[in-house]
């Protein structure tokens, strides 16, 4: 079943509990938007001068690497950069936007597709190596938003032992609420999952020691592209 259809059959069930129509009508949907905008904000942090500096300065807080190119076509070129530093292998799977790059010319196999999961993807022969876009960037926090979707899938940043995320400079905003109030404008809701990715996946419950990859990618790294 898909996902969506689930989730929208689980909030039909809570309406008609609540007496209320299965679907939300305009002009519910109007009043939360007035009750957005009306409603007064939290303190915030100061505003950064720079967002593109304040976003990789906090990536690297967050244990992400960073690399700065000015156009996209230099992409491949620097994601190879990244991977030879650390002897990694020149294959990936990336979001279909990302398919027209020069990969090949580069020297990178790339295929446009979700990582292989089934048991027989060994070390060896498994997809190692994910690259994707963002939805949108936060400086605050130098987090990732990626918003899913059948050409967006998450699993390319979240199975892979690499995470290599390809930012347009223009989708870079201040904080947090900034990063929703884009999602809403843009999108007008949610979609099945938003991932908010803050450098490479890590816990400390085994005696408070920090483990990387326990949850997610081993590394993070960031391309930030100056043209978009």
């Amino acid at each position: 079943m898909e996902t969506n259809d689930a989730r929208d059959r689980i909030f039909a069930r809570i309406r008609a509990a609540q007496g209320r129509p299965t679907r939300p009508s305009a002009g519910e949907r109007e009043a939360v938007a007035d009750y957005l905008a009306r409603h007064p904000q939290g303190p915030r942090p100061a505003v950064a001068v720079d967002l593109a500096e304040a976003f990789l300065a906090q990536a690297q807080r967050m244990a992400s690497t960073v690399d700065r190119v000015a156009r996209m076509d230099e992409v491949p070129a620097a994601t190879v950069r990244f991977l030879d530093n650390l002897n990694l292998v020149h294959r990936a799977v990336a979001w279909d936007a990302l398919g027209p790059l020069p990969w090949q010319a580069a020297g990178l196999a790339v295929e446009c597709r979700p990582p292989v999961r089934e048991v027989e993807a060994d070390h060896d022969h498994g997809d190692l190596v994910g690259i994707t876009g963002c939805f949108c960037a936060i400086a605050e926090t130098g987090s990732l938003m990626l918003l899913s979707g059948p050409a967006t899938f998450a699993s390319a940043a979240l199975l892979p032992e690499t995470h290599v995320a390809v930012v347009p400079r223009s989708r870079i905003v201040a904080g947090l609420e900034d990063a929703f109030a884009l999602v809403r404008s843009e999108r007008g809701e949610l979609p099945r999952a938003t991932n908010i990715i803050s450098g490479p996946s890590r816990t400390g419950d085994i005696e408070q020691t920090i483990v990387l990859g326990a949850h997610g990618p081993y590394r993070v790294h960031v391309i930030l592209v100056d043209e978009a």
